[in-house]
């Protein structure tokens, strides 16, 4: 059992519904994974993909870890029964020589091979990935998660009425919270971008913002203080990621929730955000996303490191809006995850058919990660990887 062929094909993705308003040339990467388990007459394929906001990875990918995985010697990839691709020794493969630190994007281009060999041992023992991994990891997954709605982008014409649309068609779709963003505009016009989006949602307490790492310490302090009053969900990427002497100084007046994470990738960048950032484990929201952070392995790492210093599962709300995570938070009993019902096609939205009842959801009961259950993203795949 092994791994024969391994693909990748970069793809333009966008923040907007709308395709005609520009969204800066994003991309990311889609993968498969082909093993010589056959089902029907057919290969087990693995596929994942990069999640959104850090670009494609195609030459680390292609040059660098994949031919780690198809070189591997016959056996190493394979679990202890030799019934099935191990994830864990595939990453470790994948990993083989790379030196500690220097983190970069190497951690997207493993986590977006991770994600398709997750799928590919899921297909191969024939259940959902949060059941195999639960199972891996001998706890129970749940049978459904919490779920908010992310998006908000700021548009370029009408962004007040077209934010206030936005958000209505998230509680239509059963969202109960949501997400947008602030930062890169006066506070005023970041305000009435929060009462807009609040009036659509049962108000502001339901409402999550993120400032995507725009504000620098005096910025943020004043955003703190004009924000408080508000009580939102939460406060999100408030600064530089790595600038933590500006999250505590924001965190030691900002008394409401305060969410971070999704711009750090590794476990020693998590460790160092718990000393300095200033956060506060008992209300505070940690949003690392698992691709971006070298797939399962290294996204567990992070959970044993934060749970040991006293953070609560609870607390975890992965970034990324993909059905990975969802699979994640069910098998590994976290707070909740994004959706994206909106950006980010072709993998916006849940699996064809799912609904979200009181701000939950549920995830597709079928091998693997369900991909093939959701039209617009199977379209993608099948074009290029057919």
């Amino acid at each position: 059992m092994h791994i024969t062929e391994i693909r990748e094909h970069a793809i333009p993705v966008s923040r907007y519904d709308d395709p005609s308003i520009p969204s800066g040339g994003l991309t990311t990467s889609l993968v498969a994974v082909t093993t010589d388990v056959m089902r029907d007459g057919k290969p087990v394929i693995g596929y994942g993909y990069a999640s959104v906001g850090r670009f494609a990875q195609g030459g680390l990918i292609r040059e660098r870890f994949a031919p780690r995985l198809l070189s591997a010697s016959p056996g190493s990839l394979v679990d202890e029964a030799g019934t099935n691709l191990d994830p864990f020794r595939a990453w470790h493969t994948m990993m083989a020589g790379e030196k500690p630190g220097g983190h970069g994007e190497r951690c997207v281009a493993v986590g977006t091979l991770d994600m398709a060999i997750w799928d590919a041992a899921a297909k191969i023992a024939g259940m959902p990935l949060s059941v195999f991994l639960a199972q891996r990891l001998g706890v129970v997954a749940q049978p459904r998660v919490r779920v908010y709605a992310g998006g908000g982008y700021r548009y370029p014409q009408d962004d007040l009425a077209r934010l206030s649309d936005e958000m209505r068609r998230c509680v239509d779709l059963g969202f109960t919270h949501a997400k947008i963003k602030i930062g890169g505009a006066p506070l005023d016009v970041d305000c009435q971008r929060i009462e807009v989006a609040a009036a659509q949602l049962s108000g502001a307490s339901h409402l999550a913002v993120d400032a995507m790492n725009l504000y620098d310490q005096t910025a943020a302090l004043q955003a703190a203080i004009v924000l408080e009053p508000y009580a939102l969900w939460w406060f999100e990427d408030l600064c530089d990621p790595l600038d933590f002497a500006t999250h505590a100084k924001v965190a030691g007046v900002y008394a409401p929730p305060i969410a971070a994470g999704e711009a750090l990738f590794s476990q020693a960048e998590a460790r160092l955000l718990d000393q300095y950032g200033g956060l506060r484990s008992a209300r505070d929201v940690l949003v690392f996303d698992p691709v971006h952070c070298y797939g399962v392995p290294g996204y567990l790492r992070i959970l044993e490191t934060m749970t040991a210093r006293g953070w609560p599962r609870h607390a975890f709300w992965p970034h990324g809006g993909h059905l990975f995570a969802l699979h994640l938070v069910a098998a590994l009993g976290l707070g909740g995850a994004e959706v994206s019902p909106f950006a980010f096609a072709p993998f916006r939205g849940l699996a064809d058919g799912a609904r979200i009842e009181a701000g939950y959801a549920g995830l597709p009961q079928v091998p693997g990660i369900g991909f093939e259950t959701h039209a617009e993203a199977w379209r993608a795949f099948r074009q290029i990887f057919a």
